[in-house]
């Protein structure tokens, strides 16, 4: 989702890299779900979080398109978010108590807050949301152990390159006749979120998907 902002206004005004500390550690957000609730559409997944939860869930992605996600357009592109409970407006996977229930296979923008990650030149960092988080004693914690993915330099190198070709895949549409941008994004979505995963090996086959689509499209 590309966002134009002043990081000045939403943080504390630095950068993170993955070694770095910084006070994100919400103490297992004990007595706190603030951030579970009325988060609209806001929760984006990205290929590995698909795989994550259908692998949780022992669910297709059709399946859990019938209670957990949803698609809207972002920026152009179909795309996937979770779906909030309609009566609560909370997500539909946190529980009476106020729990998140997938918590080990969350997805990763949940991982990353009370973080957020800005793009430039090819490459991200990591800023702290100052207004985002309810919980006031937080404390400092090593930005990649706070997201808690194993190989951790690879996870960051996926996304990446994930980003990367979403933003071409954006900047193409104005120059596609309807048609083309029907074919671009339909493709994109079934390659990466619809047809399912077959090996317990993420990367490997998201990178078959992703250089076939990229040659497809010429991107």
């Amino acid at each position: 989702m590309i966002r134009n902002v002043d990081l000045n206004e939403i943080s504390d005004g630095r950068l993170y890299t993955s070694n770095d500390m910084v006070k994100a550690d919400c103490h297992d957000c004990k007595g706190c779900s603030s951030c579970c609730r009325d988060m609209g559409e806001s929760i984006l997944l990205d290929p590995m979080d698909i795989w994550r939860l259908s692998r949780c869930l022992s669910m297709t992605f059709e399946e859990m398109m019938d209670r957990y996600v949803e698609l809207h357009l972002v920026d152009g592109m179909i795309l996937p978010n979770l779906k909030m409970n309609e009566q609560t407006e909370s997500c539909s996977f946190l529980n009476e108590e106020g729990r998140c229930t997938i918590h080990p296979h969350r997805p990763g923008i949940c991982r990353l807050f009370p973080l957020g990650r800005i793009f430039e030149d090819g490459r991200f960092k990591y800023f702290l949301q100052i207004h985002e988080c309810e919980k006031k004693d937080r404390t400092k914690v090593k930005v990649k152990k706070w997201i808690g993915v194993e190989n951790f330099g690879t996870y960051e190198k996926y996304l990446n390159d994930w980003h990367g070709f979403i933003v071409k895949c954006t900047e193409s549409l104005p120059g596609l006749d309807e048609g083309q941008r029907r074919t671009l994004t339909l493709y994109v979505l079934r390659a990466f979120f619809q047809m399912p995963y077959q090996s317990e090996e993420f990367y490997v086959e998201f990178y078959e998907r992703f250089r076939n689509v990229k040659e497809m499209f010429g991107f």
